[in-house]
């Protein structure tokens, strides 16, 4: 038996009457909401036009469904229509080697006409020109297929858009800040450098410049032997949590033969970076042990070496390194191309003039990078290795001459000038920049140590 609660002063009535009644308030009160909305929305101040029509004359109390829906349709506020604007899509172009702009634009359906525009408006335009393999390139047209917009899209970090007024065109550069997070590495060497390195999960980039910061005091082909490790803290970048790219190296330390070797990145007060050992004695020494990515020594200095061509014992005043042609070589040390030609015993080679006593000589180049009279810097790429001339595989022919005498390239190092030292007056705060970068490579070999006695069950 079900109760129904009724309110106080309800009238008794049967459950049939009951149900239409029900149905009848439901009805007017919807009604009255309806008539109220007419009242508050209704323009007009006339009362009577606002007075809702009359109810049915059957019962006093029910409306029709249609009466109600004629009200909500004369209440209802019109909805505004908002016309949507198409957004105006980008096409894009990657720069391939040889390109230029007038390429690109043809390309992309513009004349130079366009490009003259933006460059000669645009604050930035200038700057346009400077295109490089794998950048991007966006064009962007407007309703009528006019070009609206340039946008270069020099790295995932930088990008100069270039947009049309009636002034011309007007250039936004936008520069995003990466976060930069610290990272930490550890590679023994089983075989080489490369693969300790590609073995530690560390890019290419981050093995050359590790050779490059050591390469003044480490030959890379004969010094390192297994078991030599390298301890390595580094800077990785990061846009919206994904990695860049590698950043800065931080600090490195290479222990070789037992002998260790730290480096420490550091600003001098002339503002000027680089890598200085614990002494602060600069790591980059007047010349490079080695001139170029190698891969291995095919022949060391040997004054009484049996020529592999000729067959005859002939001085052999350099030391030749075997390496796939096209390996960059590089520049020793600073300095100017003296010599830079061809013959048929040499082949394509490239003589380099340091100061007034140093001589460096680079035989049976595949390319020659640079001219003669050119000013080169230590670790520019000046040639790539070859066959040419007089040579039965390709490899690097490396001279040193001191003083019109020919010294053997892998010993000469020690007997050349002192490396830069930071001042007196400025250890004091070198050594407190790099108290963290210390202890963190020490915190790595002690690591690295105890995985290695767990690895062999050393106590």
């Amino acid at each position: 038996m079900s109760v129904i609660n009724k309110p106080r002063g309800a009238t008794a009535v049967s459950d049939q009457n009951r149900g239409v009644q029900r149905k009848h308030l439901l009805v007017v009160g919807l009604l009255s909401a309806c008539v109220a909305l007419a009242t508050i929305i209704t323009p007009s101040g006339n009362v009577e036009a606002n007075k809702p029509a009359p109810l049915a004359e059957d019962t006093g109390l029910i409306a029709t469904e249609s009466a109600v829906s004629r009200v909500l349709s004369a209440t209802a506020a019109p909805v505004p229509t908002v016309e949507t604007v198409p957004e105006l899509q980008w096409t894009e172009l990657k720069v391939r080697s040889g390109d230029n702009l007038s390429l690109l634009f043809k390309r992309a359906g513009f004349s130079d006409r366009e490009l003259h525009q933006i460059v000669s408006t645009a604050e930035d335009g200038t700057a346009l020109a400077k295109i490089y393999p794998r950048q991007t390139i966006g064009f962007q047209l407007n309703e009528g297929g006019e070009l609206a917009a340039v946008r270069h899209l020099i790295s995932a970090l930088e990008s100069v858009t270039y947009d049309r007024t009636e002034a011309g065109f007007e250039s936004n550069r936008v520069v995003l800040a990466p976060e930069v997070r610290q990272a930490w590495a550890t590679a023994t060497i089983e075989s080489s450098l490369f693969m300790a390195g590609q073995d530690a999960g560390l890019s290419n980039n981050l093995i050359m410049e590790l050779a490059n910061i050591f390469g003044g005091v480490i030959d890379f082909i004969l010094d390192p032997r297994q078991g030599d490790t390298i301890y390595l803290v580094y800077e990785e970048l990061y846009l919206d949590g994904e990695k860049l790219r590698d950043g800065n190296i931080l600090a490195a330390a290479f222990i070789n033969q037992g002998e260790t070797f730290n480096a420490y990145n550091y600003t001098d007060g002339n503002g000027d970076p680089g890598f200085y050992n614990d002494d602060g004695v600069s790591m980059r020494k007047v010349f490079l042990m080695a001139p170029l990515d190698f891969t291995r020594v095919s022949s060391n200095f040997n004054l009484r070496r049996k020529h592999p061509i000729y067959k005859t014992t002939r001085p052999h005043r350099g030391t030749d390194y075997a390496a796939p042609t096209g390996t960059p070589v590089f520049a020793a040390g600073d300095g100017r191309v003296v010599k830079a030609g061809y013959t048929s015993a040499n082949g394509n080679y490239i003589f380099v003039q340091h100061g007034e006593q140093y001589v460096t000589k680079y035989l049976h180049l595949h390319k020659r990078k640079v001219k003669q009279g050119q000013r080169v810097s230590q670790s520019q790429v000046i040639g790539t290795v070859g066959s040419t001339g007089a040579a039965t595989g390709p490899h690097l022919h490396y001279e040193f001459v001191v003083n019109g005498v020919h010294r053997n390239p892998r010993t000469i190092h020690k007997q050349l000038p002192k490396a830069k030292a930071l001042a007196t007056e400025e250890m004091p705060l070198f050594r407190q920049t790099i108290v963290t970068a210390s202890q963190q490579l020490a915190s790595l070999r002690t690591d690295y140590t105890l995985a290695l006695n767990e690895s062999t069950g050393t106590p």
